[in-house]
């Protein structure tokens, strides 16, 4: 068997090439970069070498489509087959062949050496592009479901606001969303419209948050204070001598949000449901699922925050807590007020609000005035810079989001992550750490998305929201979204392509899923060939 050799070496600074043989079926070119010194790699996606190294590209004839490998020595090597692209030019044209060496798509081929080589194939290959449906056109509300706000008492004065969509889906199963700190139900308004038109939607506000804020001051106050009152003296919601009976015990925790999504749940939705959570509600929606596994049909994270609270548990770290003797009740001590006056007043400020917008959405194109108009109209409640307080003194969870992991893994809990890699506040690192402790969870990673991918890409997140439910209400049978039948372990790279607002825009998604994956749908499809 005889090969097409094209050795690449410097002669007196001159480039050349040497044809050495040829093979009839497939071509393979061997280039010798010793003494080039001056090769462009600002223009050409080729890989920078330095000392004595061979340089190989296989060639399908007829095709025009080549792969190419670097290697050390001339060791055994194993051949792989590649669906990849790729063009091989002659010496004149290959000076000047810059990025567009690799072009065309078709079957082709890489040597990949056993001992002392190192694949480069990463650094050319195109990445595939999928389509995918936009948003329904709310313009007219053709294609849009129709959201409901509604609001449930949960407790004597606790009063929880929730939206919800696609209520005449009775066969399909239901979807709640637990929102960020800050922000409420409206943040997943493209999903209920979206989603709506397929599935059972909730979105919930806590406590504290969003249209969840009291309606009614749970502290008392003396005699004399109401007198100051009526003297021309302002009284602070939240600031009373002593609690009402009914807010005894009120702290807004994570705690009491998971008590929450547990009892609307079970009072509202009455079925075990999809829960889908951002940055905080993420925290909430895995911390919900690690202590009630029957309520849950799986988790979605979205850029999920790995921790919340600041001071101890009462319940993990007895003697520690004891060091803080207002760990967010009601009334507020006093001698805090002018802190968190301060504090709130930083925070609330409208030019913050849009300065903290500014960070946690990459693409600054995205229309956030709703988000924007929502948020600031929430700090302006009555209640709001108390019910503040008490959520940022709140103690800890009783499990860490490490633990609850680790019992979702234990109890068999499905999970799936989309995360924003552009996001300054939950950096890719948490999600990938999330990704080893549970390896068999999907891992999306979204670029160019920030800390709220639902909102800046809500294309995608739907997209890939549904073909995970699929997935898992199929048993198996559909595949997840972009594994396509092929081993994920190493990730795919796909561009996500969608319509908005009469423009094409493209999304970069890199998947990390699980080789067991891939088997149980090859599984699936062996079974079904024989039954």
């Amino acid at each position: 068997m005889t090969f097409f050799h094209l050795v690449y070496t410097s002669r007196q600074g001159l480039r050349t090439m040497e044809i050495i043989s040829c093979h009839a079926a497939r071509c393979c070119y061997v280039l010798d970069f010793r003494g080039v010194n001056h090769l462009s790699t600002r223009r050409s996606k080729l890989p920078i070498l330095r000392g004595e190294r061979f340089f190989y590209i296989l060639s399908e004839p007829g095709s025009a489509s080549s792969r190419y490998s670097r290697v050390d020595s001339l060791r055994s090597m194993r051949l792989h087959q590649h669906r990849r692209s790729g063009r091989v030019y002659s010496r004149d044209k290959y000076e000047h062949a810059g990025s567009s060496v690799v072009a065309e798509t078709s079957n082709s081929y890489i040597l990949d050496g056993e001992e002392g080589g190192s694949s480069v194939s990463d650094g050319v290959r195109s990445i595939p592009k999928v389509s995918i449906p936009s948003l329904p056109d709310g313009g007219n509300g053709d294609g849009v479901d129709f959201i409901s706000s509604r609001f449930w008492e949960w407790k004597l004065k606790l009063i929880v606001h929730y939206d919800t969509s696609g209520s005449e889906n009775t066969d399909s199963p239901p979807v709640l969303f637990l929102p960020g700190f800050g922000v409420g139900s409206f943040h997943y308004e493209k999903q209920l419209k979206d989603l709506g038109r397929d599935y059972k939607v909730w979105a919930l506000d806590f406590l504290g948050q969003g249209m969840s804020l009291p309606v009614e001051d749970p502290t008392l106050q003396s005699q004399d204070r109401e007198k100051g009152s009526l003297d021309g003296e302002t009284s602070v919601w939240g600031f009373g001598d002593e609690s009402k009976t009914w807010a005894e015990e009120l702290v807004f925790s994570v705690d009491l949000w998971r008590d929450q999504v547990r009892c609307f749940i079970q009072e509202v939705i009455k079925e075990p449901v999809y829960l889908v959570g951002n940055s905080l509600g993420g925290f909430v929606a895995l911390y919900f699922a690690a202590c009630h596994p029957e309520w849950v049909k799986g988790v979605t994270l979205l850029n999920a925050t790995p921790f919340w609270g600041f001071l101890p548990n009462r319940e993990r770290s007895p003697r520690l807590s004891r060091l803080f003797p207002w760990a967010g009740t009601f009334p507020l001590p006093s001698s805090l007020k002018k802190f968190i006056e301060i504090l709130w007043q930083k925070i609330s400020d409208p030019r913050s609000v849009t300065e903290i917008l500014k960070q946690v959405y990459a693409d600054h194109t995205t229309d956030v005035d709703e988000v924007y108009s929502r948020i600031v109209e929430t700090t302006r409640h009555p209640a709001a810079a108390a019910s503040f307080a008490s959520i940022i003194f709140a103690p800890q969870g009783r499990l860490t989001f490490e633990e609850n992991l680790d019992r979702c893994r234990m109890n068999k809990t499905p999970i799936c992550l989309m995360y924003g890699k552009d996001d300054p506040w939950v950096r890719p690192v948490w999600g990938l750490q999330v990704k080893r402790r549970v390896p068999d969870a999907p891992y999306y990673e979204i670029s160019p998305a920030g800390h709220c991918p639902h909102d800046e890409v809500p294309e995608v997140v739907n997209f890939l929201l549904r073909g995970w439910i699929r997935n898992l209400e199929s048993d198996g049978s559909a595949m997840l979204p972009l594994l396509d039948g092929e081993s994920s372990e190493h990730g795919v790279c796909k561009d996500l392509e969608f319509t908005r607002e009469g423009s094409r825009r493209s999304v970069q998604v890199q998947f990390y899923g699980s080789k067991l994956s891939v088997w149980n749908w090859l599984n699936y499809q062996l079974k079904a060939l024989f039954i």
